[in-house]
């Protein structure tokens, strides 16, 4: 059975973020192309500054095994391990300039936006997404002819969720670990940083 982590909260939250986590193990079921495209229409939509709009993704399906192996070679070893399960996978960049050739401050938090809608749209058909740093930067760079003024950001699986019994050792136990997060009182404060009110 597919393993449900509902946060732990103190407050009232909407039942997408409440549900939301990041499994490991996938089905190797599809995702229809009408439902995966509506995960890319939530992304079109996040906000961004002066809309610039800066992320870019790549993926790869398995039912594609060319380019999901291209695609699988650019993460690192322990994470080939487990990506391996989802039927899509892919990277998240941005490009590092606004429009007019002037720098973007933000474009990695307009991009972090759009990966957020991503991600909670991908709930609403019961998708899930484990992201992932452990990404060859370099490599993805050369396979994919990505130009000098983006930067790679992450790697994710996508999918449903299958079983933690289909992942090795210790990625089958860390999937049935409880999730934990800081107290609000950690990061929100008033006067003076790192202080709580």
């Amino acid at each position: 059975m597919p393993i449900n982590k509902p946060a732990n909260a103190k407050y009232k939250l909407n039942t997408l973020i409440k549900n939301r986590w990041s499994p490991r193990a996938f089905s190797y079921k599809n995702i229809d192309n009408e439902i995966l495209n509506s995960l890319f229409e939530a992304a079109r939509w996040a906000a961004s500054c002066n809309n610039s709009q800066p992320w870019r993704f790549i993926i790869a399906k398995k039912e594609n095994s060319e380019e999901y192996a291209k695609a699988l070679s650019c993460f690192n070893e322990n994470n080939q391990k487990w990506a391996c399960t989802a039927p899509v996978i892919g990277f998240i960049g941005a490009y590092q300039l606004m429009l007019g050739d002037k720098k973007s401050r933000t474009y990695f938090y307009d991009t972090g936006m759009a990966m957020a809608q991503f991600i909670l749209q991908a709930l609403e058909h019961n998708l899930y997404i484990h992201q992932a740093g452990g990404v060859l930067l370099d490599e993805i760079k050369l396979q994919y002819d990505v130009p000098d003024d983006v930067d790679i950001i992450c790697g994710f699986a996508l999918g449903y969720q299958g079983e933690a019994s289909i992942l090795p050792e210790p990625y089958n136990e860390r999937e049935l670990q409880e999730r934990v997060r800081n107290p609000i009182e950690d990061f929100v404060f008033t006067n003076t940083f790192n202080k709580a009110k």
